[in-house]
């Protein structure tokens, strides 16, 4: 008699995404374990992480790695937190983001297999999100912040600047979550949507109209204010992280978000 059902058949199709007959004789040759049923599709190219690709995979686990001339960051993203703590899935992690920091962004892809696989083990649809890597310019400072086990991580480079201070600046854009580094790098369109709804906010108010640009201008410098780096309130005080940063130059940043 076998050691399993047609309800493990079932089980084995809806994880993997292979066909009944193949199901059935991986279960037949692995004796009914589910696991090893599952590695010898997986080695004959009938498994897959079937219809998984898209579901929302807004959590995972961030990853950080650093040495003396370059740092890295990669995102791992998965279904659900039960699945991004596991110890597989944080090791993967940091295994990616190890090879980007060697290797450069393309490294990722070398794991392709092992991603699969985790895929298939957890039965989500794991796959990844952002991934960066700053190398050490001439002159230029670096740094790269883990927050929260994972929930978030940061890259950021600047001249100019102490390491002490660029590292508040690493754990205010953990904080603040900015889109972008300087006002000119929001996208005109987004700007001017967003100018048009002030207008008509203020009209509704019953504000006089000559004082309209005026109102208008003074809101749209607070949205900028939520949105951009440079002119966020450092951690929310009054002092802007331009002023914090005084004549140094903060010339890019990457931010990594679990759930964002």
């Amino acid at each position: 008699m076998p050691a399993f059902g047609a309800k493990d058949v079932q089980e084995l199709r809806k994880a993997t995404g292979a066909g009944m007959m193949d199901a059935k004789k991986a279960l037949t040759a692995a004796d009914g374990d589910f696991e090893a049923a599952t590695q010898i599709l997986r080695e004959k190219g009938l498994a897959k992480a079937a219809g998984r690709g898209d579901r929302d995979n807004a959590e995972g686990v961030v990853a950080v790695a650093r040495n003396d001339s370059a740092a890295a960051l990669v995102h791992l993203k998965s279904e659900t937190d039960f699945a991004a703590k596991s110890d597989d899935f944080r090791a993967l992690a940091q295994e990616l983001a190890d090879l980007v920091l060697t290797d450069g962004p393309d490294a990722v892809k070398t794991k392709d297999a092992e991603l699969e696989n985790l895929k298939l083990t957890v039965k989500e649809n794991i796959d990844v999100g952002t991934v960066e890597r700053y190398a050490l310019q001439p002159g230029a400072v670096i740094d790269a912040y883990l927050h929260g086990e994972g929930r978030a991580g940061v890259l950021i480079e600047g001249e100019g600047i102490d390491l002490d201070t660029l590292h508040e600046i690493a754990l205010h854009v953990a904080f603040a979550k900015p889109s972008y580094l300087h006002r000119d790098d929001v996208p005109a369109e987004e700007v001017e949507k967003e100018r048009a709804v002030l207008l008509e906010i203020t009209k509704v108010e019953g504000k006089p109209e000559q004082a309209w640009p005026k109102i208008v201008e003074g809101r749209l410098n607070a949205w900028y204010g939520e949105r951009v780096l440079l002119e966020q309130g450092v951690f929310g005080d009054k002092e802007t992280v331009a002023a914090k940063i005084g004549d140094g130059t903060i010339h890019r940043f990457a931010l990594a978000l679990v759930g964002g």
